[in-house]
């Protein structure tokens, strides 16, 4: 494919990021929870011999759906995005460390209640892929879309610095393709790093 026919791609994630959320990951050990772990410690946290991760909370759109706060800057600009980009025959997709929700209508209902196009907006759940990590798990999504050849340029909003890092780092095995990684931080303000 000619690059200059090539597109583009964003990706989103949704916990800290689209939407802050409350949803934990319980670690049980020997039976009993060992730990409660929010969005970002989950992140980063390595099962420890005889773990295992609990995804209930994770895995309710109920929860989801009601108790999620949108970030408003990153909502609009993640509209204004899906708008635009999908008109010009790029891609938007959500990549999320979550695995499948129970109820997919009640899950994409928090997105159209915040006026995004759901239906144009493809949702990767990383947290199906069972790597030891989220981010070596968003990766394995990430190479997907890259192997496809098809675009030129793809940018990342995340809030966690771990999925950041391992996004750009596979510039060197991708050097034909721009990319564009934003960090999210509370507050809903937005740092460009580049790779």
């Amino acid at each position: 494919m000619n690059t200059s026919s090539k597109v583009g791609l964003t990706i989103f994630d949704i916990d800290e990021t689209l939407f802050h959320t409350t949803a934990k990951v319980q670690v049980f050990k020997d039976g009993k929870v060992n730990k409660i772990l929010d969005n970002q410690q989950f992140n980063s946290y390595q099962l420890k011999k005889g773990e295992s991760f609990d995804y209930g909370q994770f895995k309710s759109a109920k929860i989801f759906k009601e108790t999620s706060t949108p970030i408003a800057k990153v909502i609009k600009r993640a509209k204004r995005i899906i708008h635009f980009a999908t008109r010009k025959g790029s891609k938007v997709i959500i990549v999320t460390a979550r695995q499948d929700m129970d109820d997919k209508k009640l899950f994409k209902e928090a997105f159209k209640a915040q006026g995004i196009d759901i239906g144009r907006v493809y949702v990767e759940r990383a947290g199906n892929i069972g790597k030891k990590t989220a981010s070596a798990n968003k990766v394995v999504i990430f190479k997907k879309y890259l192997d496809t050849a098809r675009y030129a340029r793809i940018r990342l909003f995340d809030d966690d610095k771990n999925n950041l890092k391992a996004f750009l780092s596979l510039k060197r095995e991708y050097p034909n393709v721009e990319f564009t990684g934003y960090q999210v931080f509370r507050s809903g303000n937005i740092k460009k790093l580049v790779a």
